[in-house]
């Protein structure tokens, strides 16, 4: 079951403006960096008014981190519940992060650096999250070296690599660049992949 927190998702086109220009405004001047009253001034409402929408800058924080971490945990588990070959697995797998993290730019980069301004509980949901997330993804190696179609390697350590080779998307991506996320994903597949697959004997 994927954790749930008691923050609605947005509902309010006023609300969604609030979020996506909190999100822009974190990831230029970092959450800390980022207060309520200058949130206000951005989207041109009374500071007090503010509060109708959001309760505080966490609260965006929370939604984001959270309905981030289990699109991307029911992605990947929806691919590890049909049975498909590791590679292909694999594959969908990354084309799912490479899709999540590229929606929303703001929204991804937020998700990958303030994570850790989350309060003590949440955080700690958090990262309870991101090691189901990783398990997932062990869970296709360890396939893909049951059926011999990749090399026995150390997989924790392959699953950290292969993460921090989508995660630096965020650091990148352009939406108005020469590549968009399929073509992303299909690179990094194919990258991955040529470390992973055992070479095949005639």
């Amino acid at each position: 079951m994927l954790v749930s927190t008691a923050i609605k998702p947005a509902k309010s086109a006023r609300r969604v403006q609030i979020v996506n220009v909190s999100l822009e405004m974190m990831r230029r001047l970092g959450y800390q960096g980022t207060s309520m009253r200058e949130i206000a001034s951005a989207v041109k409402v009374e500071a007090a008014s503010l509060y109708n929408h959001i309760k505080s800058k966490e609260e965006i924080l929370s939604e984001t981190c959270f309905t981030m971490a289990n699109r991307f945990l029911q992605g990947l588990e929806d691919v590890n519940d049909i049975y498909f070959n590791p590679a292909e697995k694999l594959s969908l797998a990354v084309k799912n992060h490479v899709e999540i993290l590229t929606e929303n730019p703001n929204a991804g980069w937020v998700f990958m650096h303030e994570w850790r301004n989350l309060g003590p509980e949440n955080r700690k949901a958090f990262i309870a999250l991101r090691d189901r997330y990783e398990q997932g993804f062990t869970l296709i190696l360890k396939q893909g070296e049951n059926e011999g179609v990749f090399k026995e390697v150390n997989n924790k350590f392959a699953v950290l690599t292969i993460l921090a080779s989508l995660n630096w998307v965020v650091e990148w991506y352009n939406p108005n660049g020469g590549m968009g996320a399929t073509e992303i994903a299909d690179k990094l597949t194919e990258f991955i992949l040529s470390g992973l697959k055992k070479e095949q004997n005639n």
